[in-house]
């Protein structure tokens, strides 16, 4: 499922053209319906600003068109040593959740010799 924060490849008419990062996504009137705001990353431009109103299956990869043109959005994967690091710190905060702590006390007079 896409989300906030998400990097997503833009297809149009089933050839990559942009990437761009999800801003916001914000329910619109009609019900399965969003406003999608989204960076354009692309160069040599400055970032652009867009919002679609689109389905959630449209954002979630599904084709649709606009003015009779196909465009799909394909969420791109972190990378694996990035989705490592975000589930260890995640693991931690669980734990501090749960009344765990991040370390062990270790008495100095346990070392000392009798």
């Amino acid at each position: 499922m896409t989300d906030i924060g998400d990097i997503v490849r833009i297809y149009f008419e089933d050839e990559p053209t942009s990437y761009a990062r999800i801003e916001d996504i914000e329910p619109d009137i009609k019900r399965d319906w969003y406003h999608l705001t989204m960076r354009l990353l692309q160069v040599p431009e400055a970032p652009e600003t867009l919002t679609w109103i689109l389905r959630d299956t449209y954002i979630n990869g599904v084709e649709f068109t606009m003015q009779g043109k196909r465009i799909r959005l394909e969420k791109l994967e972190p990378p694996e040593a990035l989705r490592k690091r975000e589930e260890e710190t995640q693991a931690a905060e669980n734990r501090k959740k749960d009344g765990g702590t991040a370390g062990r006390v270790i008495s100095f007079s346990d070392f000392k010799k009798p």
